[in-house]
């Protein structure tokens, strides 16, 4: 699939990095380093912007590493990108360990992964068919 990308940044494209990779990392292209407190949280830009097809989003993701080794990870994760969406692709991270975190130029923050999705339509009903689980919620099927 070809997707329509400007890049703005001083970083190259977006690039799986095996042959199976779900995800594309995507650095943080600022002029000067943000410094993440603990608990704090910035949006961080990247320089890229994407068209995509319709029928397609972009979800940005946490980077496993940096979210088990530092702690930081995308707040709104998966974050969407919409088809129709042509401003810059920014990322919202935050920092939840109990030390300050700086992000540099060109630092790999999260990935991106471009997925397929349909568009639901509503039908209202007065009732739901009956299953085995019924309006079991919240743990209802066991810890283990």
């Amino acid at each position: 699939m070809e997707i329509k990308i400007i890049n703005k940044s001083s970083h190259d494209l977006p690039h799986y990095e095996t042959g199976a990779s779900a995800g594309m990392d995507l650095r943080a292209n600022i002029q000067e380093a943000i410094t993440l407190e603990p608990m704090g949280r910035a949006i961080v830009k990247t320089g890229l912007f994407i068209e995509l097809p319709v029928g397609f989003e972009a979800q940005v993701r946490p980077r496993s590493g940096l979210a088990a080794k530092k702690g930081v990870t995308v707040l709104n994760a998966p974050g969407t990108v919409d088809a129709d969406y042509r401003g810059e692709i920014g990322v919202i991270l935050v920092n939840l360990s109990n030390n300050a975190f700086v992000i540099e130029n060109g630092e790999r923050i999260a990935q991106l992964v471009i997925a397929k999705h349909e568009r639901a339509e509503w039908v209202s009903v007065e009732e739901l068919s009956e299953t085995a689980r019924g309006e079991g919620g919240f743990g209802s099927t066991g810890v283990k």
